[in-house]
């Protein structure tokens, strides 16, 4: 299972043309901005993992080892989502959590992508996603908890003005909801504590952001 990465398309140039509101889409530049910045989260997330002592070591088929690459993928997806709506949402405050979503998210990848380094395990495993989560046999379509389609994702993509905020918002909220779920079953089966610890960051923060997102939800409506 390979983590989907972010395309060139995700920084091409956006004209600088108001758009029906009368508002400027955001500059090429600050889109590279953006770009820069969840780079650098990654470089801290890895340099994290890299800095926390090791002493046990997880194998292939380890709950620790299932969760890092599948919520890999997940953050990805997530990543992709924020940076769509980064450079087209409409409202000032969706654009500003997608800043953070995605900066957040990268930084927690590369300390997961760490964690398998520092196992000597492979990024993608032998296992098929969510093996290591007691309910996983009931994914369909490949898709984890929370995860958007791939029709949902050509939808955003192709989405104008304020029913990107509105497109995003519903899709991110569902996602930390099945992130979360994520999270839940991964800590109720590890003891490895740098697992625990990052796990609960990211529980505590996806929580926060839920709550933003149902505000943004009801301003976006309007």
């Amino acid at each position: 299972m390979t983590a989907p990465a972010t395309t060139d398309s995700d920084y091409d140039e956006i004209p600088t043309a108001p758009d029906e509101g009368g508002r400027a889409p955001a500059s090429r530049y600050g889109v590279l901005a953006l770009a820069i910045m969840v780079v650098v989260g990654l470089l801290l997330g890895y340099a994290g993992g890299l800095l926390t002592p090791r002493l046990t070591r997880p194998g292939d088929a380890s709950v620790e080892a299932g969760f890092a690459r599948d919520m890999t993928t997940h953050h990805a997806q997530a990543v992709e989502m924020s940076l769509i709506a980064y450079r087209s949402a409409t409202l000032p405050e969706v654009r500003q959590i997608a800043v953070d979503i995605a900066t957040g998210q990268q930084g927690e990848i590369g300390a997961m992508q760490t964690w398998l380094r520092e196992w000597d395990l492979s990024p993608t495993g032998s296992k098929p996603p969510m093996s290591w989560m007691s309910d996983g046999a009931t994914v369909k379509d490949g898709l984890m908890p929370g995860m958007a389609t791939p029709q949902q994702m050509t939808a955003l993509r192709n989405a104008q003005g304020i029913e990107v905020d509105r497109q995003f918002l519903t899709l991110m909220y569902d996602h930390h909801l099945g992130g979360i779920h994520m999270i839940d079953a991964a800590l109720g089966a590890t003891d490895n504590a740098e697992v625990v610890r990052v796990a609960n960051t990211m529980k505590n923060t996806q929580q926060t952001e839920l709550n933003n997102l149902r505000q943004l939800q009801a301003q976006a409506k309007g």
